[in-house]
């Protein structure tokens, strides 16, 4: 069995070339909060109770430095103060209170409408086709256009901003440069400066609009600000969606049990959607900073240690979720974190899901038979979990 102390957490090949759930598996059962060596060094910790605990203690753990392990090993995260994912109370709140304004029922009912109509156009397409790459013609159109609908970000746009976002947590390379993911990231921040000045000049009825000339607290917001909160909406509702995508059509491939259940109405596509992402995960950790001494677990951390938790083994507890590695789409209750918990839960979770209803229900009207005909491509990080390529067949 592979030991906690043999995996380095900070490798973006650890998990493409170990098991993860064994992995955690034997974290959760023999020291389930552990300091993992480096410079610097971090907590590791492992179960739910835990995690859910870490998420809600904002007094104590901060998301200003960054959430994300890699930008806190580098120094710091330049956004932190600025964009809703890595702010602390009061601005958090003020912040979030303004994002939440892009996904009332307004916007998202017509947003929804077209995902619905382009969900069951592209499953349409490929359904008798022969063999094709699920990630490249469905999956990446998918997320990336709703996320696209709502800002609306021109069309000539989307595809660069897509092939930017794909490189800016993950890479399809085992030797990628690092500095890859930070020019990709520059260049989504760029383009949203220029889009940004331009709809604060000439505002129109979209959300990119309504954020550029809002206030949030008692001024509004800069440009920078507007950019990197139009970033964090592109960043968070595309890649994530992308991946768990992949990995429905590839667990429904790999469970026809499940997809017949799912195809006949004795799974329901709602509870099917929650345990997709429980089982994809596919964020698997986000990272705080310890304002102030705590005690997690029964280990004492210190203020400034950085606080990793690790959501794709809190969603495959034991203590919690009964036979986790059984993919159940009648799962209820299922208290996944996929989209975190507490202040910083996912604002765009309520997306998230619809994406994932959309295709799924798209899959059930149109395809009797799903078969995996190629090796996937996996991802190579230390965040996003999941496939780059899915060859497929849909009968």
């Amino acid at each position: 069995m592979t030991t906690r102390t043999e995996l380095d957490l900070t490798d973006g090949g650890t998990f493409v070339r170990h098991d993860a759930h064994e992995f955690w598996r034997d974290v959760r059962r023999s020291r389930p909060v552990y300091w993992h060596d480096g410079d610097p060094g971090f907590w590791v910790v492992a179960r739910h109770a835990d995690v859910l605990s870490c998420y809600a203690d904002v007094r104590s753990l901060s998301s200003a430095r960054g959430t994300v392990l890699d930008v806190l090993l580098s120094g710091g995260d330049s956004a932190g103060g600025k964009m809703l994912a890595v702010t602390d109370r009061p601005r958090h709140r003020e912040l979030r209170n303004l994002m939440l304004r892009a996904f009332s029922p307004r916007v998202l009912g017509a947003v929804e409408h077209r995902l619905r109509e382009r969900a069951l156009r592209l499953i349409g397409n490929v359904t008798r086709q022969g063999a094709f790459d699920f990630a490249a013609e469905v999956a990446e159109h998918i997320p990336m256009n709703t996320i696209c609908d709502l800002l609306s970000i021109p069309e000539a746009d989307r595809e660069k901003l897509l092939r930017w976002n794909k490189s800016a947590l993950s890479s399809d390379d085992a030797e990628a440069d690092p500095l890859d993911a930070l020019e990709a990231r520059n260049e989504i921040v760029g383009y949203f400066m220029d889009l940004a000045r331009h709809r604060r000049e000439d505002p129109g009825d979209d959300v990119v609009s309504m954020i550029a000339a809002a206030r949030a607290g008692d001024r509004p917001l800069t440009l920078e600000e507007v950019a990197l909160n139009c970033y964090s909406l592109v960043l968070g509702g595309d890649e994530s969606s992308r991946v768990s995508a992949i990995c429905a059509v590839k667990t429904l491939a790999e469970h026809p049990a499940e997809w017949r259940a799912l195809r006949d109405g004795s799974a329901g596509i709602d509870t099917a959607v929650e345990e997709v992402l429980r089982w994809a995960t596919p964020a698997m950790h986000f990272a705080r900073t310890a304002t102030r001494d705590l005690e997690i677990g029964g280990s004492r951390v210190r203020a400034g240690d950085i606080v990793t938790l690790w959501n794709t083994s809190a969603n495959d507890d034991e203590e919690v979720f009964a036979r986790p590695r059984r993919f159940d789409p009648t799962r209820s209750p299922n208290r996944h974190v996929s989209f975190g918990h507490g202040p910083h839960f996912c604002v765009g979770a309520f997306l998230g899901r619809a994406e994932l209803r959309a295709l799924m229900g798209a899959l059930t009207e149109s395809v009797d038979e799903i078969e995996v005909c190629g090796a996937p491509a996996p991802i190579y990080s230390n965040f996003l979990n999941g496939y780059s390529s899915l060859p497929v067949v849909f009968r």
